[in-house]
This record gives C-alpha cells, structure tokens and sequence, in this order.
C-alpha cells in the first residue's frame, strides 16, 4: 500500500523524445514570430517608401508650383522694365522736344526785333536823331513782345525794396524818400511766370 502511494507520487521521468519536441515547439514558435516580425517590418518598410513617395510628389508639386509664379513675376518685371524704358525713352524726347520749343518761341519773339534794329542802322544814314527814333520805336515795342512769352519787367524807382526780387548794390541817404525804399534802378528784373529771371539792381535809401 505504501508502495503504490509512493509510486503514484513520484513524477514521471522526462524522456530525450519529449526534451527534443519541446525545443522543436520553442523553435517553431520563435521562427513563427521572427515571421511575424519580419512581415510587420516589411509593412512598416512599404508604409513609410509610400510616406516618403506622396512627399516627394507633393514636393515636386510645390516646386512646379513655385517656379510657374516665379516665371510669372519674372515676366512681369521684364514688362515693367521694358514699359518703365520705354516711358524713359519718350519723356526724355518730350523734354528736348519742349526745350527745342521753347527756344524756338523764344527767338521767334526776338527775331522781330532783330529785324528793326537792322532796319534801323541800314536806312539811317549816320543821323543820330533817326538811330535814337528807330531805337526808341524798337524799345516801345519790346514789353509787347516778352509779355507774349510771359516775361515781364519789374523795378521802379519809389517802390520798396524786396531782398526777394532786388539786389541793393548802392546805399544812400535821402530824407526826400521813405525808408528802406529804392533810390534808382540800375537795371530792370524779369520774371517769367513767378520764376524770377534777374534780379533787379537797385540803389537803395534810408
């Protein structure tokens, strides 16, 4: 009775056979998840080359998209370029054509009286009454001719004086005249407009 209890108890011995199914099982289970892994990694690797693939080709994307705008803006700097030279080009034939206006003006208004003081020392004859009647003819007509070309003559003895439109050359003291006030005029201003061309040379009083 002791025996049997005994021999119930007491483990089986494990076998060579059952060491040997069990380290088949362990490696069939470890090849099972190296497989397993390694099909995961696979999956990961396809995931990420997909990531990286749509990156590219949103990259690629931006990058034709950058280079279309730039071609744009580029071809908007060449037509401003082309516009602004062009607007260059005639302004600056404006400008010689308004010079080469304005002199012709000028002299046309001067030329006649080029002419009677040509007239005048060819039909005088040496007489010195008619040299200083054609001269004072010629004068009288001169306001006419520059108040046609907006330039008008300014300085008068009695007016008071302005450091804006006289240069006081002379000083004097006259208690006949006011203060600060021109004596003479030695020579007349003009003005063109408001854009003083000379200054008018005057002697001052007081």
């Amino acid at each position: 009775m002791t025996e049997e209890k005994k021999t119930q108890d007491t483990p089986e011995t494990e076998t060579p056979e059952t060491k040997e199914n069990e380290t088949a099982e362990t490696e069939a289970a470890e090849e099972t998840a190296e497989a397993a892994a390694d099909e995961s990694g696979k999956k990961e690797k396809k995931s990420d080359i997909k990531k990286l693939k749509n990156e590219v080709e949103s990259l690629k994307k931006q990058l034709e998209e950058e280079k279309t705008r730039a071609d744009e803006t580029n071809d908007k700097y060449l037509r401003i370029a082309a516009e602004y030279e062009n607007f260059r080009k005639r302004t600056q034939t404006e400008r010689n054509n308004i010079y080469k206006d304005a002199v012709a003006d000028t002299l046309g208004g001067l030329l006649p009286i080029l002419d009677n003081l040509q007239y005048a020392a060819k039909y005088s004859g040496g007489d010195a009454e008619k040299v200083a009647e054609g001269l004072t003819m010629i004068l009288s007509k001169l306001p006419e001719t520059l108040e046609k070309m907006n330039i008008k003559a300014f300085g008068e003895a009695g007016e008071k004086f302005d450091p804006n439109l006289h240069n006081a050359v002379l000083h004097v003291e006259d208690e006949s005249l006011g203060e600060n006030v021109i004596a003479e005029v030695l020579q007349c201003g003009y003005l063109y407009g408001d854009k003083v061309l000379r200054y008018a040379m005057v002697k001052t009083a007081n």
